[in-house]
């Protein structure tokens, strides 16, 4: 074999392999579109459902949904933050298959709009690929089967992926994650924590160590 077969060979085999580590990408991303399409139309029949008898089981609903085991995967928000144009449905969970379809909310954590610390994650070069443009001031919307609420982001800090970061609070609380730096080549070594409350909150909240995601 002449060495210019097998410089074409050994092009050729490096093309198929580029071919098939984007193929994959392709089909993970595909994946994850098609898995939030169905948990929105999830999200929409819910809420319809919800809508019906809301006024008369309003109190009977939140305190059971409040009490209830919500399955990995389920639908269980809707999170819309004007300034960087997002609109996604908040799954419960936060393993890989939850946050390749959207943003995953940290089970054991508040729901949003319920009273402690309402944790919600998301891939930086995902759902959360334009989170660092977000500053102090800037308004979140969330959406739960008991209540609508406008947030206010009142933190914004960086933090090792190793150090506590998240905390409990006693009045309600939205905190985002992702990691950091956003735009990083490889594992990125920090997090972007943004913490939120609601509009109209009282200044003072509680806080005691939640851990780390």
């Amino acid at each position: 074999m002449t060495a210019d077969r097998v410089k074409r060979l050994a092009g050729l085999g490096l093309c198929i392999a580029g071919a098939v580590l984007v193929g994959h990408a392709g089909v993970q991303y595909a994946r994850g579109a098609y898995r939030a399409d169905l948990v929105r139309q999830q999200w929409e029949e819910q809420q319809a459902r919800s809508a019906v008898g809301a006024a008369r089981e309003r109190v009977a609903n939140s305190v059971a949904f409040a009490s209830r085991s919500v399955a990995v995967g389920a639908p269980v928000a809707r999170l819309s933050i004007p300034r960087i144009r997002l609109d996604e449905i908040v799954l419960e969970g936060v393993g890989d298959d939850e946050l390749n379809a959207g943003p995953g909310h940290l089970p054991g954590s508040a729901l949003p709009g319920m009273p402690g610390n309402a944790v919600i994650s998301a891939h930086r070069d995902r759902h959360f690929s334009h989170l660092d443009a977000l500053q102090l001031g800037d308004t979140i919307r969330t959406e739960t089967g008991q209540s609508s609420g406008i947030w206010v982001i009142v933190g914004r800090r960086i933090v090792d992926r190793n150090s506590p970061a998240l905390f409990q609070s006693s009045e309600p609380l939205l905190t985002l994650t992702t990691c950091w730096p956003v735009r990083y080549f490889g594992s990125a070594p920090d997090r972007l924590i943004l913490t939120a409350k609601p509009v109209n909150a009282p200044a003072g909240s509680s806080r005691g160590s939640l851990g780390t995601t």
